[in-house]
């Protein structure tokens, strides 16, 4: 991708890999997006019903999808018909990212410069990858390794034995120790007797004036990115899964899941063992109760709990 600043991209001629499906001459791929962010020059895929909404809108100059779906694309949007688009869209991305499957280690990692990050506090034995950009009056606490090209904004605390790449920070985040952030997601299409990994290459954004409690893990996207947003608490060990948007002002307890692709409204809050389901919409101003389990979105101002997760009204008429 043009403005993808941490994976190396291949120029890839779609024709040459699909010879067989008659697009126009010389589609050269410039990015893949989701469909309500891809433009005329993207490709893009659509493999549920679930998404139909944004497939209408899409302005992707070709997508990948079903016969089943085809029919939901604009007519501007050329058609790649297969039997199954993420293991096709996983192929793809492997031809264009062939680093991106997994997470290699970062071979320029060094300990920071005094001249470069002068305002900056470091303890002991930090690593620095390139092009790494550190706000003032940050602290990097001792063992931790800040990889290649990574954000930092002002005034941030990131705690010890931190690892961190593939990640936008804003500032005023405080990060405490143990956290990994940013690493390859668990993403695999299982075809046959064979698991296909599928290829990460989006990143994490995390908003100004976030707190993530020690322990916690957040993957980068897989195409699209993951993203927190601002005054948002992560408790210990919360763990965010590739894709997944969590809103403004969001509490959330020790030890809570979130599947990928998971979208969290503004001023939620989720208590501790909580689990969300991947693909799934929570709404605003929502509460959702510890030990519950998320298996449907939703909607704004609701007070659930339970397995599966059903009104506060009806959890305690069955308990």
């Amino acid at each position: 991708m043009s403005s993808n600043i941490f994976f190396k991209k291949k120029n890839i001629n779609i024709n040459n890999i699909y010879s067989n499906i008659s697009l126009k001459k010389n589609f050269k791929i410039n990015d893949i997006k989701p469909l309500e962010k891809a433009k005329e020059k993207d490709l893009s895929f659509f493999d549920s019903i679930k998404y139909k909404n944004s497939a209408i809108i899409t302005k992707a100059g070709a997508c990948i999808t079903t016969k089943e779906l085809e029919q939901f694309l604009p007519k501007t949007t050329q058609k790649l018909i297969v039997k199954n688009v993420l293991f096709e869209l996983a192929k793809i991305l492997k031809k264009i990212y062939p680093d991106a499957d997994i997470d290699y280690p970062d071979l320029s990692l060094k300990k920071p410069s005094k001249t470069k990050y002068k305002q900056v506090r470091f303890g002991n034995n930090v690593l620095i990858g390139r092009n790494v950009k550190i706000g003032n009056n940050s602290i990097i606490g001792s063992n931790s390794i800040i990889e290649s090209n990574v954000i930092i904004g002002k005034n941030c605390v990131i705690g010890s034995n931190v690892i961190i790449k593939n990640t936008l920070i804003g500032d005023n985040v405080v990060i405490q120790d143990n956290c990994k952030i940013g690493l390859k997601g668990f993403g695999f299409i299982p075809v046959k007797d064979k698991n296909i990994k599928f290829p990460h290459v989006g990143k994490v954004i995390i908003d100004k004036d976030v707190e993530i409690a020690s322990g916690c893990t957040i993957d980068r996207g897989s195409i699209d990115d993951t993203h927190i947003g601002k005054n948002t608490y992560l408790d210990n060990q919360v763990h965010v899964a590739h894709n997944v948007k969590i809103g403004d002002n969001c509490m959330i307890a020790g030890q809570v899941g979130f599947a990928g692709s998971a979208i969290i409204g503004d001023n939620v809050s989720i208590g501790g063992q909580a689990g969300v389901s991947g693909h799934l919409k929570i709404g605003t101003n929502v509460k959702i109760g510890g030990g519950s389990g998320v298996v449907k979105d939703i909607d704004d101002n609701q007070t659930v709990m339970g397995y599966p997760a059903v009104s506060l009204r009806e959890f305690l008429k069955k308990n």
